[in-house]
């Protein structure tokens, strides 16, 4: 297995390696689920679908979910349904990937128990602004939306340089910015300019560091012929698909 997401940065590297796994499994099975159920299952794993709803579909993804128990077996189980939009290619996504990393479980236990009103409408009203840009391909309209009173300022306290990358990428022309995941990485959304907000959020990071600049995959998880095995792996009859 290779892996190149990096751990321990908020970039959903548990997600991808346990959809991979599935994909590859469902393949070698004769394929016996579809897309919608190998993404359920690796959300069910996963215990949250922010990520496995992307990796498995692509593009910008709203995920509803559901839990029910079943009381005859103890068990829970999780239904998720799942709106899926294609993101323009015009739309630069900027990561800034630091050398610090940090476990998910560390980052959850800095935050609050309970926050305001105040900051929770705040942010459901920047979670549908974000969410409205991107369905209707308005991408201006996120500018200034990417404020943040649930995490953010908790997980600061580990990332001492986040506000000011945030303002640096912000003020080299982004729509905004913010942390990814429980973080470390931060990650910038730019229709101009990416190389310039890049070079803006290292410089202002000060700390060991690399940029990505990409853009959204719309086709999600797929499965490709390997063409040049890892030395030392032998196949009984020629590498799999």
């Amino acid at each position: 297995m290779v892996e190149q997401v990096p751990r321990c940065r908020g970039l959903g590297s548990s997600a991808t390696v346990r959809l991979g796994v599935l994909l590859g499994l469902n393949r070698l099975s004769g394929e016996p689920l579809d897309r919608l159920s190998l993404f359920r299952l690796c959300a069910e794993l996963e215990g949250h679908p922010d990520n496995a709803a992307p990796a498995t579909f692509g593009g910008f993804t709203v995920v509803q979910s559901s839990a029910n128990t079943s009381l005859a077996q103890g068990k829970r189980h999780a239904c998720a349904t799942v709106q899926r939009f294609e993101v323009a290619p015009r739309l630069y996504f900027v990561v800034l990937v630091p050398d610090l990393k940090i476990e998910t479980a560390r980052a959850r236990r800095i935050l609050p128990s309970k926050i305001s009103r105040v900051a929770a409408v705040e942010n459901c009203a920047n979670a549908c602004a974000v969410t409205a840009a991107f369905a209707s391909r308005d991408y201006e309209k996120m500018r200034g939306t990417f404020s943040d009173n649930l995490h953010q300022p908790f997980r600061a306290k580990l990332i001492h340089f986040l506000p000011r990358v945030i303002a640096a990428a912000e003020r080299a022309g982004a729509l905004g910015a913010f942390l990814s995941g429980s973080g470390s990485a931060i990650a910038a959304v730019t229709l101009e300019a990416p190389e310039k907000i890049a070079a803006a959020m290292a410089h202002a990071a000060a700390a060991p560091a690399h940029t990505i600049i990409t853009h959204a995959d719309n086709r999600g998880a797929q499965v490709v012929p390997i063409r040049h095995p890892p030395s030392g792996i032998h196949y009984q009859n020629g590498p799999p698909a």
